[in-house]
């Protein structure tokens, strides 16, 4: 396999619309590595420059050590499996699997030992006869990756290829993904808008927004330490909580203030107010850290406007005069709706974040 590295890769569309800025990172050998992100945010496009689909406005990138900005798309030995599969109706899922390497001239012996090979480790050797007419979504699906996998390439290039699927064939094929990336030890970037699919496929995550990176990390790092308040509230179902709150001095030690709640800081969060200049700053904090029916320090009286039940759990929504939130409540602890309700903050997960620019203050 290979390790891919982008340097200050940038797209502008029609002079003037920029899609991606300065991708700066590297996609190390073996990894799986998923560019997420809303509608719009350059994930697709990014991957349509690795694959060479879309030229490169600025910028480099190399495969190994090997520059590719000038290499036709044939020539990169990458696979890419696509949205909507891509399949070739007239053909058996055989001929489509095979298509490629009768292509590039590989001896019928080889095509058929490949191809015989993958549809084993896919599942899908006794549809090698139908056509795509004949499959389901997930068996398409299953075919695309198929074709992907015979060529052998140095990187798997995935762009939303699990969009068309109901939810339950969405993980069962999230899964098998993942199991593939383990048997083939293979180098793979796959593009998603899905949050859930990134933290659970990915070893590196790529989150963008408007063309720009955001935040790199494994999953657990982004979900418990995000770089910003995008990525606080992108990442997590549901989001994390943001709240504008006043800094006030209570007998020498910053407290937070929300219209009549206080809310007490440790050392940690009084420290990363030093990086404010200004008296104000945004409060983040996950439904699950806020605790349902405690009174003590930290405690919010709020009013229940909607509650969701979940199976094992149950979503509060949850408001004060100014105020939303959603907080996390087991079944055993439910309230009803438009009930009174005090909860607390735990401020030892609670995150700051820069009333202006969104930064994180307390990501050391």
């Amino acid at each position: 396999m290979a390790h891919l590295t982008l340097k200050d890769v940038t797209k502008i569309y029609d002079g003037d619309v920029l899609a991606v800025e300065q991708a700066d990172f590297q996609i190390p050998d073996e990894s799986f590595t998923v560019l997420v992100g809303p509608s719009g945010c350059g994930k697709s496009t990014l991957l349509r420059m690795i694959a060479g689909l879309e030229e490169i406005t600025e910028g480099d990138i190399y495969i190994d050590d090997e520059r590719i900005n000038d290499i036709p798309p044939k020539d990169r030995d990458i696979a890419m499996v696509f949205q909507n599969y891509a399949l070739y109706p007239h053909m058996t899922v055989y001929k489509n699997m095979a298509f490629g390497l009768k292509l590039r001239k590989y001896p019928k012996a080889e095509i058929d030992a490949r191809v015989k090979e993958a549809a084993e480790i896919l599942s899908i050797s006794h549809l090698l006869n139908r056509k795509p007419k004949h499959l389901s979504g997930g068996e398409r699906q299953r075919v695309a990756v198929g074709r992907a996998i015979v060529r052998h390439p140095k990187v798997f290039l995935f762009d939303e290829p699990l969009s068309n699927l109901d939810a339950k064939l969405r993980v069962q094929m999230r899964m098998e993904i993942s199991r593939l990336h383990d048997r083939l030890n293979a180098t793979m970037v796959y593009v998603t808008h899905d949050q859930v699919e990134a933290m659970t496929m990915g070893d590196q995550i790529v989150v963008l927004n408007e063309g720009k990176i955001q935040q790199i990390a494994d999953p657990g790092t982004l979900y418990h330490k995000p770089a910003n308040q995008f990525v606080g509230g992108f990442i997590g179902t549901p989001p994390m909580n943001f709240i504008e709150t006043g800094i006030v001095n209570n007998g020498g030690a910053p407290m937070l203030r929300f219209e009549t709640f206080k809310v007490e800081l440790n050392d940690r969060l009084q420290s990363a107010l030093g990086k404010l200049s200004g008296d104000s700053v945004t409060l983040g904090i996950r439904p699950e850290d806020i605790h349902i029916g405690e009174n003590g320090n930290n405690s919010v009286g709020t009013q229940v406007e909607l509650v969701e039940p979940l199976g094992n759990h149950a979503l509060l929504y949850l408001r004060t005069e100014k105020n939303s939130f959603v907080a996390q409540s087991d079944l055993a602890n439910v309230p009803q709706h438009n009930a009174q309700l005090t909860v607390r903050f735990d401020m030892e997960k609670a995150h700051l974040f820069h009333p202006e620019t969104g930064e994180s203050l307390t990501v050391v």
